[in-house]
């Protein structure tokens, strides 16, 4: 039973992933001669295809948000690292010092 529900979801995802793909082709043959023309500023117009501006976004929402998982990442390090060195304060802060040796008390023990 387990292997047929396995089956089940391997063939799911296959077919979804085929009808993401086969929409993606339809929609870059569609779109890939298309010109459309944006306004950029003050009367400035660039003019392009659609399926150009489509990548730029794209590319630039990846690109942020690869930006953003590496300051994620860094910040979750520099706060783990921070709690390492309290955790390592708060373990050398209990640990026992043996008191400073006096001359007088080590001419008691020679003795």
């Amino acid at each position: 039973m387990d292997n047929l529900w396995l089956k089940i979801k391997i063939w799911t995802k296959v077919v979804i992933i085929s009808v993401v793909v086969i929409f993606l082709l339809i929609f870059v043959m569609e779109n890939a001669n298309k010109e459309i023309t944006i306004w950029w500023w003050f009367g400035r117009e660039v003019a392009t295809t659609a399926l150009m501006l489509i990548g730029t976004l794209l590319v630039r929402v990846a690109a942020k948000t690869m930006r953003q998982v590496r300051e994620l990442k860094q910040h979750n390090a520099n706060l783990q690292m921070r709690q390492d060195v309290a955790e390592i304060k708060t373990k050398a802060a209990m640990l026992q010092t043996k008191p400073p040796i006096t001359p007088s008390d080590a001419a008691n023990k020679g003795n």
